[in-house]
């Protein structure tokens, strides 16, 4: 019997003969192969030498798999490959090839199970059946990815790729700073591994989520502007029509003409303000039989025959509405300026409602109050002759008054 020697490889290899005595008449048989341990394990009468234990199923030596039994048998880079009697630790890029069986053996056919014994297979496979199957390192996780790495198994062995977004310095992942490429139109946000646009107020992000698109606002809502909405770049105004000002940012109001001294009216004409513009009307607007006696009032005298039958005294005023104003409204009170003792009043339209859009309140024995009473839209003027009747029945006298009011309905509800 020769002196056992030891691998001096990386992995430890376990002692075992080199050479064997054979019986006289027995056919020589090679060193190490399958066929020359069970010989030696079978002369040794049950036992096994260090790298196998006794089967007592099959009563033979069985190699043990220090791949499966040893916990972290290699380290590092190497991968465990059992072995007849011991196990050897090689580059994960290595493989084993197996020497076929010599036909001049004459040993029994002894059946080993395929992992009892080294890997058959190329690296990054492992046995199945007759076949060689990938391993999936990255499941079985079997790979060295850094943390910040993705592990990709390829055929026969695996990558380490950086998730999208990232890119390697050194053996780490560091996030992309896309911004810095100005994909978006106008503001950029940098998130881990990825990066979102965000577009300026008034603008909203296309189909391709870089681009920036202008919202019309105006074409959401009808009500943004009280009178007309116009679209522009990240925004909109509103505008209102002649005669108007914006009050705000949406409303309009009507512009005075006549207090700013922007109207056109000349000598002997007096400016009267309505909705949206204004009027110039005559500053004497007494019609005979009738005299002026103030700006605005006129008196019919008593010496004229032709005044016994109208009122004594016409005042005129002016007043302007909305259109489309909700209806009953009260739009103007009349108030008695001269009151006789004994006397009652009644108030009455005597003239300029033909269609009955309006009609009187009497509140008391000296006001009473215009109400509309059907809605109106403009522009349209409307000139109301509102008579005041007093009547003393003690004395048997009776007069009349008339208050011409002008109401002139704005072409617009505002």
């Amino acid at each position: 019997m020769c002196s056992a020697r030891k691998s001096k490889n990386r992995a430890k290899l376990k002692s075992h003969p080199t050479c064997l005595s054979v019986p006289r008449g027995e056919e020589a048989i090679s060193a190490g192969s399958p066929a020359h341990l069970f010989s030696l394990l079978f002369a040794f009468s049950g036992e096994c030498t260090d790298g196998y234990e006794w089967d007592v199923q099959t009563q033979l030596c069985r190699d043990i798999n220090e791949c499966e039994t040893i916990q972290d048998a290699c380290r590092g880079e190497m991968k465990c490959f059992n072995h007849y009697g011991g196990y050897l630790c090689l580059p994960r890029s290595s493989y084993v090839i197996t020497a076929p069986e010599s036909p001049r053996q004459s040993e029994p056919n002894v059946h080993v199970e395929a992992n009892e014994a080294f890997n058959p297979c190329p690296v990054g496979y492992q046995a199945q059946g007759e076949s060689c199957v990938d391993i999936d390192e990255c499941v079985l996780e079997m790979h060295d990815c850094q943390p910040s790495q993705d592990c990709i198994n390829t055929v026969g062995s695996f990558n380490c790729q950086c998730p999208e977004g990232y890119s390697k310095i050194g053996i780490e992942c560091v996030d992309i700073d896309e911004c810095r490429y100005r994909y978006c139109q106008h503001r950029c946000v940098n998130v881990p591994g990825s990066f979102s646009c965000e577009c300026e107020p008034g603008f909203q992000l296309g189909g391709n989520n870089r681009s920036c698109v202008d919202i019309d606002e105006c074409s959401y809502s009808s009500i943004l502007c009280q009178y007309q909405c116009v679209n522009e770049p990240g925004r909109f105004s509103c505008i209102c029509p002649e005669g108007y000002e914006l009050l705000g940012s949406r409303l309009c109001q009507d512009v005075n003409e006549c207090e700013m001294g922007t109207h056109q009216c000349g000598e002997g004409q007096v400016c009267v303000n309505v909705h949206g513009g204004h009027q110039c009307v005559a500053s004497n607007r007494c019609q005979n039989p009738y005299v002026q006696v103030s700006e605005n009032r006129c008196i019919c005298p008593v010496v004229k025959p032709e005044c016994r039958e109208l009122p004594f005294s016409i005042v005129h005023r002016y007043m302007s509405i909305t259109s489309e104003r909700s209806v009953p409204s009260d739009i103007f009170q009349i108030q008695a300026t001269s009151v006789y003792p004994g006397a009652y009043n009644s108030f009455r339209i005597r003239s300029g409602d033909e269609n009955d859009e309006f009609y009187i309140r009497q509140i008391n024995n000296i006001s009473a109050m215009l109400v509309l009473a059907r809605a109106v839209t403009g522009p349209r003027e409307y000139v109301l002759d509102l008579e005041m009747v007093s009547l003393n029945p003690v004395l048997s006298y009776q007069t009349s008054s008339v208050l011409r009011l002008t109401v002139h309905v704005g072409p617009h509800a505002f």
